[in-house]
């Protein structure tokens, strides 16, 4: 789900100007909670459940910082957004961070002045459609009804594909992931498509996923990460090693089940050292020295991702491009040192 960025680019960039001050961390110890901007809902990423409790894979990175920073991964308010709506409410200072399935690109990091801390998930965009179509291969689409998120740049990596194919479509235009569900399982549309993540949790909730297929092409590189305004390094600096304690310590065997052991101290300088029982690199950041268990206590990144998206539950995405680097993936982490 990815935003346009020549759409309200100066806009965009000038409000992130304006905002780029430092002291993101001393106004969220002040507020005494993080406000984080998410999607609108989408299951096993960021969505609220009845009582409005959210959670889901983004939503963790969000306690996570909450709970190194203010010590509670409770102390979080979030803010629904739309693939519109999303950076403006960065920019303005509406929310202190995002995360929410947003892909890193040149013009978001450089012409819209964010700062993109790191890849919590690489992805690319796919295609859903019903079996019932008979379909195997987008290249086999020439004329369907598309539904797309519109101020993406989703639609412009559709009309490369269709026309790299000499293939036609018609867009549907929808602005929710709730919205396109409805249009797509209501027959307004033969394809959906959006990053191949977001096919998978919204195929989950279907009453019968089964009759659903997504296709085997995926047509883009799709790096999605939390992101925060230019012109606060503190602020940035604690998401993105935050994330990367999440990394690392699945890298290293830290888990929420033997956390509270290992911090009584162990014979790898590494996870003394991301733990705090060994340096002080807490202090770099303005936090303490238990910053980096209290963001754990919730779970490494392999807790995270299995909890919420892992074949294990309805949405059943493996690992893939998202293992560890020892295990021939792509989540890797700068070492603690």
């Amino acid at each position: 789900m990815k935003k346009s960025v020549f759409i309200g680019a100066l806009t965009v960039a000038g409000l992130a100007a304006g905002m780029a001050s430092a002291g993101t961390v001393d106004d969220i110890k002040a507020k005494g909670f993080l406000q984080c901007g998410v999607s609108t809902g989408l299951v096993g990423f960021a969505a609220p459940d009845a009582n409005g409790n959210w959670d889901g894979f983004d939503v963790s990175i969000c306690r996570a910082v909450a709970a190194a920073v203010l010590g509670d991964p409770q102390a979080v308010k979030f803010t629904p957004t739309t693939g519109k709506t999303r950076f403006t409410a960065l920019a303005s200072g509406e929310v202190d961070l995002l995360a929410r399935n947003t892909t890193w690109t040149f013009s978001r990091d450089v012409d819209l002045k964010f700062t993109f801390v790191g890849v919590n998930y690489y992805d690319g965009q796919g295609f859903m459609v019903p079996k019932e179509l008979g379909v195997a291969s987008a290249k086999d689409l020439d004329g369907a009804t598309v539904c797309i998120q519109t101020g993406t740049t989703t639609e412009l990596n559709l009309a490369d594909f269709f026309r790299s194919n000499n293939i036609s479509y018609e867009p549907v235009p929808i602005e929710t992931n709730a919205e396109a569900q409805q249009q797509y399982l209501a027959g307004a549309c033969d394809v959906y498509t959006t990053d191949a993540s977001g096919l998978a949790a919204t195929r989950a909730t279907f009453e019968a996923p089964d009759d659903h297929t997504l296709l085997p092409e995926i047509i883009s590189k799709e790096p999605l990460g939390p992101l925060v305004r230019h012109g606060d390094d503190q602020w940035a600096d604690t998401v993105r090693w935050t994330l990367n304690a999440l990394i690392t310590a699945e890298e290293l065997g830290v888990t929420s089940a033997n956390l509270a052991e290992m911090s009584k101290g162990t014979n790898n300088p590494e996870i003394n050292r991301l733990l705090g029982t060994e340096g002080d690199l807490g202090a770099m950041l303005g936090l303490d020295k238990d910053w980096a268990q209290r963001a754990l206590a919730g779970g490494n990144y392999g807790e995270i991702f299995e909890r919420n998206i892992g074949e294990s539950t309805a949405i059943g995405l493996a690992r893939g491009l998202n293992g560890q680097w020892t295990a021939g993936g792509l989540i890797y982490s700068p070492p603690f040192r």
